[in-house]
């Protein structure tokens, strides 16, 4: 019974700090989406760019996802559109890149 009680508790607890609005969907849980961020142009491109970071227990983040960094390694001088990949597994590992594509 017991047990039955402190999951109930840290179920209550992980709702109410992941809370209802945030920009992305969000799963307590598990989240791997991918979602827009911008377009200025067609969708055609020739070239494609990424960059990443990476987060640990949501105590430690590292990396550059910037839209520069992205751009400059996919060697692309024109940005047509840009998206972002998240994924989180319970909060204890996480990925975030964002792609751009352009010419």
């Amino acid at each position: 019974m017991k047990k039955i009680g402190l999951l109930v508790v840290l179920v209550s607890l992980t709702v109410m700090l992941v809370g209802c609005a945030t920009p992305f969907p969000y799963g307590a849980f598990y989240t791997e989406i991918k979602a827009p961020v911008a377009a200025t142009g067609g969708v055609s491109y020739s070239r494609v760019g990424t960059a990443k970071s990476t987060s640990i227990l949501g105590l430690v983040a590292t990396g550059d996802s910037s839209i520069k960094t992205a751009a400059s390694n996919g060697g692309i001088k024109t940005i047509k559109y840009v998206d972002y990949d998240a994924k989180n597994i319970l909060g204890i590992y996480g990925e975030y890149t964002t792609t751009v594509y352009g010419d």
